[in-house]
C-alpha cells in the first residue's frame, strides 16, 4: 500500500476541496508523444488524428462502430468451468479473472454480436484485449465456436476482429484445445459455403495466430498492427539475427503476401460489406432491398 496516495493526498484533497482528476483524460500517442483528450481519441474511433496511429480499440465499441446504426443483437457468453487447474502464479486466476470482469465489465474476453452492415446481415465476434491481454482460453474458445454456429444457422457470414497475446497459460492444455476446436468450427462456415472474414488488429500473436486469426477467407489488417507467432525479441534470439525493420507490422506482411490488404479503421465497415457482397455474389441493391426486413427480423437489437 503507497501510504502517500492512498492516504495523505485524498485527506489533503478533502480538506482542500479538491476534485481527484481522473488519469486516462489524456492519451499519450506512442509515436509522437502528442498528447489527445480522451473525447476526441474515442470520436475519431481510437485514431490519433495527426499521426494515424491507430490505438486498441474496445470491443463493445467495434461492435457500435461496425454495425449499421450501432444496433446489434449481443450473443450470449456461455458458461464455462472457472479456474479448471487452481492455477496461481503471483495471484490466484481466479482473483485475474475477478479483476478484469470488474476492468471490463465482460465475462470473458471474447464478445460477439448480429447484425446488419450496410444491408448485410454478419456475426462479428471481437477481442478485447483488456481482459488478461485477450488471450484464449476456454470461455472465450466456446463463445468462439458458438458464434459459429450461429452464422451458420443465421446462413450468413462471419467477421473476426483478433487482439491477443494468444492461449491463456493458466488454462494449460485446456486452452491449446481452443485451437483445433474453433478450426472445426470455422471449417464447418465454409463447408455451410459462407465467407469469413478476418481483421487482424494490434496485437494478434501466439495461438490465435496459430489457428482461426490466420483462417479467413479474405485477411484484412488494420495499419501498424502487429502481427505473428512469437515475438520479435524471441526470433532473434533464436536466430542470433537482427531481424528487417517493421518486421511483423501489417504492411510487411501485406509486402511479403500474408494478408490481403492494410485498411484505415474509418474504412473498415464499408470495406467488409463490399468485400462479402461479392462473395456472396449479391447486388448492392438486392443488399438495400433487405435492410428493412433484416432489420426487423433481430431477434434482440441492443445498443452497446
Amino acid at each position: 500500500m503507497n501510504w502517500i496516495t492512498n492516504y495523505v493526498r485524498p485527506k489533503i484533497n478533502s480538506m482542500l476541496g479538491r476534485r481527484e482528476v481522473p488519469e486516462n483524460l489524456w492519451i499519450k500517442c506512442p509515436e509522437t508523444g502528442e498528447m489527445v483528450f480522451h473525447r476526441d481519441l474515442e470520436e475519431n474511433k481510437w485514431v490519433i488524428p495527426q499521426s494515424g496511429f491507430h490505438m486498441k480499440m474496445p470491443a463493445k465499441a467495434r461492435l457500435k462502430d461496425l454495425f449499421d446504426g450501432g444496433i446489434y443483437e449481443t450473443l450470449p457468453q456461455p458458461k464455462v468451468a472457472q479456474d479448471p487447474l487452481k492455477f496461481r502464479d503471483s495471484k490466484k486466476y481466479i482473483d485475474r479473472l475477478r479483476d478484469s470482469r470488474a476492468k471490463t465489465e465482460l465475462e470473458d474476453t471474447i464478445v460477439a454480436g448480429l447484425g446488419l452492415v450496410q444491408g448485410v446481415k454478419l456475426v462479428a465476434v471481437v477481442h478485447e484485449f483488456n481482459f488478461i491481454g485477450g488471450s484464449l482460453g476456454m470461455a472465450a474458445g466456446e463463445a468462439i465456436v458458438k458464434a459459429f454456429e450461429r452464422a451458420i444457422g443465421e446462413k450468413c457470414p462471419l467477421v473476426i476482429f483478433p487482439a491477443s497475446g494468444g492461449a491463456r497459460m493458466q488454462e494449460g492444455i485446456l486452452s491449446l484445445m481452443q485451437l483445433p476446436r474453433t478450426t472445426v468450427a470455422l471449417n464447418m462456415l465454409k463447408e455451410a459455403g459462407l465467407p469469413y472474414i478476418v481483421v487482424l488488429t494490434n496485437p494478434t500473436t501466439g495461438g490465435v495466430t496459430a489457428s482461426y486469426a490466420m483462417l479467413g477467407d479474405i485477411h484484412i489488417a488494420e495499419p501498424g498492427a502487429e502481427i505473428g507467432f512469437a515475438g520479435k525479441r524471441v526470433i532473434e534470439q533464436t536466430l542470433r539475427e537482427k531481424l528487417p525493420e517493421g518486421f511483423q507490422t501489417s504492411e510487411y506482411l501485406l509486402e511479403h503476401g500474408m494478408v490481403d490488404m492494410v485498411v484505415k479503421r474509418h474504412d473498415i465497415p464499408t470495406t467488409i460489406a463490399r468485400l462479402l457482397k461479392i462473395l456472396m455474389k449479391k447486388p448492392v441493391e438486392a443488399a438495400k432491398r433487405e435492410v428493412g426486413p433484416q432489420a426487423s427480423a433481430l431477434p434482440v437489437a441492443a445498443r452497446a
